[in-house]
C-alpha cells in the first residue's frame, strides 16, 4: 500500500508546484513580460477543386518504372428492397409473406492483380454474393448467416507474343457475349439480366470456369478462346426423377466445354488487361463494338423420352428410356457509348444482345437473385424449379433478347458534386418449354437511374422492376420490385 502512495503523493505535490508557478506575480522591481505579438490571420481557404480522377486506384508500384505492382480492388453492393412476392411465397417455411422489405448483400468481393512485366499477370479473386436474411448463407439451421468466402477467380497468364496470351486456373475469360464477360463495377443498370450467364452455378463456378484459354488484339479484332472441364452438377438426378421430354444436366457429363467470344472495335480500343468489360464510360471514350460468341458441351443435357418401369430398376440410366443432347448456345451483340456535348458532360450508352440457347428438350430455368424468400411458390413448368420470392423463367431452349440504354444528364444538372444518368432495359425470353405448356414469353422491364457521386466508385441506383409471376404458367401477373443499391469500390 506504501508502495502506490507514495508515487500518488509524489504526483500530487509536483502538480500543486506547477499550477503555482503558472499563476504566481513576477518579482518585485522587474517589469511585467511584454504582451504576445498579435497572430497572423490564417489564409483563405481555396475554393473546392473539381472530384480527381480515381485512376489506378490502390496500386502499389513495386519497380520504379512501374513495371512490377499489384492492384486491390474492394467493392461492396448493398440492396435496400420492396418485392411484391410471386403468389404462395414464404419468408421461410410457415410465414407467408405477400410482399418483402428487406436489406441484403448482392456482392461482397475482393480483387488482387499484379504483374512481374507485361509479360506475366496474375488474378486471385474472392468474395460472398446474395446473403440476405433468410438465404446465401451456411449456418448449420440458420441458412442466411456465414455466407461462403469462395475463390471468384485464380489465373495465371503469360503473354506469348504480340497478338496472344495464354492463361490457366479458375477464370472469367467467358464466351457467348460482351455481357458474359461484365465488369460488375460499372453496370449501366444496376444488376445484369442474369440471361448472359446462362449456365450459372451449374456446370460452371458462379459464371467462372476451369480451363485453359488464349485471348489477344489483332488491329481492331478482339477474341477470347477457352477450353474448360465441366463443374460436376445434379448428381442427384436421375431418368427416374425426371419428367417426361424435359431436358435437364447430364451428372455423367464429362466432355470439355468450349467458348469463345469475338469482337470488332469501329472507334476507340478498349483495355484487355482484365476479361472484366465495361458498362457504361460515361462519356470518357467512344466505343461502337460488334460482338459474336458461342458455347458448345457435348453430351451435357440428359432427358427422359419413355415410361420409368416399375419397380423401378436399380441403375435407372440404363433401363429407363433417355437421351443424350448437346449445349450450344450462340450469341450476337453490339455496344455504342460515346459523349454527346462533351462541354456539357453528356454522354449515350447502349446495348443490344441476341442468344439463341439449346438446353436440350423443353429445358427452362427459374432464378430469383437474392430471393427474399425461403419456401412456398409452387411451379407449374415442367423441371423449372421452384418460383418462390422473385423467380422467373430466365433461361431455356429458345431465345432470349436484352436491350438497354442510358443518358448521362449534363453537368449542372445536380450542381458539381454528383451526376444523374437514367436508364431503361428490357429482357424478352421466347422458351419452349413455356410454350409446350400454354405459356407467355418472358418480359421482364427496368426503369432506373444512377446517382453518381464519384463515377462508378461511389454511386446509388435506384431501380423499378415489372416481373412476371408464373405461378399460374396461363395467367401471367407482374410484380414490382423496388430496389435501392448503395455501391462503393475503391
Amino acid at each position: 500500500m506504501i508502495n502506490v502512495r507514495y508515487p500518488l503523493v509524489m504526483s500530487a505535490l509536483l502538480a500543486a508546484a506547477t499550477a503555482s508557478a503558472q499563476v504566481q506575480s513576477p518579482p518585485a522591481g522587474n517589469p511585467p513580460a511584454p504582451a504576445p505579438a498579435p497572430q497572423a490571420a490564417p489564409p483563405a481557404s481555396e475554393a473546392p477543386t473539381a472530384s480527381v480522377p480515381y485512376g489506378a486506384g490502390l496500386k502499389v508500384n513495386l519497380s520504379p518504372d512501374g513495371s512490377k505492382y499489384f492492384r486491390i480492388i474492394n467493392w461492396h453492393q448493398v440492396w435496400t428492397r420492396y418485392n411484391k412476392n410471386n403468389t404462395g411465397s414464404q419468408r421461410v417455411a410457415g410465414d407467408p409473406e405477400s410482399s418483402t422489405f428487406d436489406v441484403g448483400l448482392r456482392r461482397s468481393r475482393v480483387l488482387i492483380y499484379a504483374q512481374l512485366n507485361p509479360r506475366f499477370l496474375i488474378i486471385t479473386h474472392f468474395g460472398i454474393n446474395n446473403q440476405n436474411a433468410v438465404s446465401g448463407g451456411v449456418g448449420i439451421g440458420d441458412p442466411g448467416k456465414k455466407p461462403q468466402l469462395f475463390i471468384h477467380e485464380a489465373m495465371v497468364e503469360y503473354k506469348v507474343f504480340k497478338y496472344m496470351n495464354i492463361g490457366a486456373g479458375l477464370h472469367y475469360q467467358n464466351g457467348v457475349s460482351r455481357m458474359t464477360r461484365a465488369s460488375t463495377l460499372n453496370f449501366l443498370a444496376y444488376d445484369a439480366p442474369i440471361t448472359n450467364w446462362p449456365t450459372i452455378e451449374k456446370i460452371d463456378q458462379f459464371a467462372r470456369w476451369m480451363g485453359i484459354y488464349a485471348k489477344g488484339r489483332v488491329g481492331k479484332f478482339d477474341y477470347a478462346v477457352s477450353v474448360n472441364d465441366p463443374f460436376a452438377t445434379n448428381q442427384a438426378l436421375t431418368p427416374a426423377a425426371q419428367p417426361l421430354n424435359v431436358a435437364d444436366y447430364n451428372p455423367r457429363n464429362s466432355h470439355k466445354v468450349y467458348q469463345g467470344y469475338f469482337a470488332y472495335e469501329f472507334l476507340d480500343q478498349e483495355a484487355n488487361l482484365l476479361p472484366y468489360q465495361t458498362g457504361s464510360y460515361l462519356g470518357t471514350k467512344r466505343v461502337f463494338n460488334l460482338g459474336a460468341g458461342f458455347m458448345f458441351n457435348k453430351d451435357a443435357m440428359m432427358s427422359r423420352t419413355g415410361a420409368v418401369p416399375v419397380p423401378t430398376p436399380a441403375d435407372p440410366f440404363t433401363s429407363v428410356p433417355n437421351k443424350l443432347q448437346n449445349l450450344g448456345i450462340l450469341s450476337a451483340d453490339l455496344f455504342y457509348d460515346t459523349p454527346i456535348n462533351k462541354d456539357a458532360g453528356t454522354a449515350l450508352t447502349a446495348y443490344a444482345v441476341y442468344y439463341n440457347y439449346s438446353f436440350g428438350t423443353n429445358y427452362v430455368r427459374n432464378i430469383g437473385i437474392l430471393n427474399p424468400s425461403t419456401a412456398g411458390g409452387s411451379s407449374a413448368i415442367p423441371g423449372a424449379g421452384t418460383l418462390r420470392g422473385n423467380a422467373y423463367p430466365v433461361v431455356g431452349t429458345g431465345s432470349s433478347t436484352y436491350l438497354q440504354a442510358g443518358y448521362l444528364l449534363p453537368t449542372n444538372t445536380l450542381g458539381e458534386k454528383a451526376r444523374l444518368q437514367p436508364y431503361a432495359a428490357w429482357m424478352h425470353g421466347n422458351y419452349d418449354g413455356l410454350k409446350a405448356i400454354g405459356s407467355k414469353d418472358v418480359n421482364v422491364y427496368d426503369l432506373g437511374a444512377n446517382l453518381l457521386l464519384d463515377g462508378h466508385n461511389a454511386k446509388f441506383t435506384l431501380n423499378y422492376r415489372a416481373r412476371p409471376d408464373y405461378s399460374n404458367p396461363q395467367d401471367v401477373n407482374y410484380r414490382p420490385e423496388i430496389t435501392l443499391q448503395t455501391m462503393i469500390f475503391l
